[in-house]
């Protein structure tokens, strides 16, 4: 085995794509920066007990673990950014208005999230903390949406579910904890039978209203036949009018594919609305996010948040193919006062100057100059290769 092979799912970025990827992170930074989201740069590490507070399970078995030569504990490299986030709201910054943040940098997962995903995403996204209402959903799930038309990724739809509503059934029925997680299985493949073998000594309500959620599921006729499905509690109301005002206020820039009532993805992380952006012809969402009302009070006070997150890398894959930005070749004369100008000007610009070390055959071609500086009648020039 050759000792330069990289780990299986991690892999280099080279020139162009890392372009395009430096060049995406700045537009949506800049796109966050002007609705007002502050930027913040979470470490690599932390040490796990801090690392995975308030995520439940969700994150640990994605988390790479290693010993702290320093204090002997165990440190984690983190799988997700938005835990260390809330972090530094809820411990660091300590504000008691709203606050909005924003993120860019490496996560690393034990093991890929699908079939030829790498397990070292580029994540990049916004959270908002302090404000409980369908407002923030709505501004978040809007941010999303304008990200990935910055990023020129089309034909994006939204699929959207409500952990609130299985939590609140869950809550109800009294389940044992075995018997929760069982079913949160089930639901996750909408597995109907497996749904009604776990429910069928409920009563009669309870199991009818679990078995209803694996079917509720479609456009926003979904939210009526719910309300006319599920028991009549206050919990389950309040979301169905979360899910119902999002349905009005996202018409104007997202087109909602479905709502999902069986879907639980980060249930023990998220507290209500959830959602995922899916560009067309893609089995894997592009973006993905949700409220998490509870992971604050881990770190010792308590915090409504809703937020999401994209991949950079994905999103520089999903992307119009870019053409490469052509540079200038120019000679090696560094006593040349007026050649000097000429190369400083150029930059000063916004134009790639490459300046042709002495030595060697000419680097053009492996630049991707498609020009050189000559010297006609004492001025330099600019000529095509």
């Amino acid at each position: 085995m050759r000792a330069w092979l990289l780990p299986e799912y991690i892999e280099d970025i080279l020139p162009a794509q890392a372009c395009r990827i430096e060049r995406l992170r700045r537009d949506i930074l800049d796109l966050f920066q002007v609705h007002g989201y502050e930027l913040v740069m979470p470490p690599l590490l932390e040490y796990v007990d801090s690392l995975l507070t308030g995520t439940g399970h969700d994150l640990d078995l994605q988390t790479f673990k290693l010993v702290d030569q320093l204090s002997g504990r165990m440190l984690g490299l983190r799988a997700d950014i938005a835990p260390q986030v809330a972090r530094i709201d809820a411990h660091l910054l300590n504000r008691r208005g709203v606050t909005r943040l924003c993120y860019a940098g490496s996560v690393l997962h034990t093991l890929p999230n699908g079939m030829n995903r790498t397990r070292e995403p580029l994540q990049i996204g916004a959270e908002i903390y302090g404000h409980p209402g369908i407002e923030s959903d709505v501004e978040i799930q809007q941010l999303m949406m304008r990200s990935l038309e910055a990023a020129g990724v089309a034909d994006v739809y939204l699929d959207i579910g409500h952990v609130g509503i299985f939590r609140a059934l869950v809550r109800r029925a009294k389940l044992p904890p075995d018997t929760e997680s069982e079913l949160f299985g089930a639901m996750q493949v909408k597995d109907a039978p497996a749904v009604r073998e776990l429910t069928r000594k409920l009563p009669r309500a309870a199991a009818q209203a679990f078995a209803a959620l694996p079917e509720l599921y479609g456009g926003a006729e979904v939210l009526k036949d719910a309300a006319r499905r599920l028991p009549a509690h206050p919990e389950i109301k309040a979301a169905l009018d979360d899910l119902k005002a999002l349905s009005e206020r996202l018409s104007e820039v997202a087109q909602i594919r479905c709502f999902d009532l069986a879907e639980l993805r980060g249930y023990h992380y998220h507290s209500g609305v959830v959602f995922a952006a899916y560009a067309q012809g893609q089995s894997s969402a592009v973006g993905r996010g949700g409220r998490y009302d509870e992971v604050g009070k881990a770190f010792g006070r308590a915090r409504p948040a809703t937020g999401f997150s994209m991949d950079l890398r994905e999103l520089a894959a999903l992307g119009p193919v870019e053409r490469a930005r052509a540079c200038v070749l120019a000679p090696y004369a560094p006593d040349d006062a007026a050649l000097q100008r000429r190369i400083a000007g150029l930059r000063g610009r916004g134009t790639a100057v490459v300046v042709d070390l002495p030595g060697h055959a000419q680097a053009g071609g492996d630049s991707g100059c498609d020009r050189r500086l000559v010297r006609r009648q004492g001025k330099w020039l600019l000529e095509k290769l």
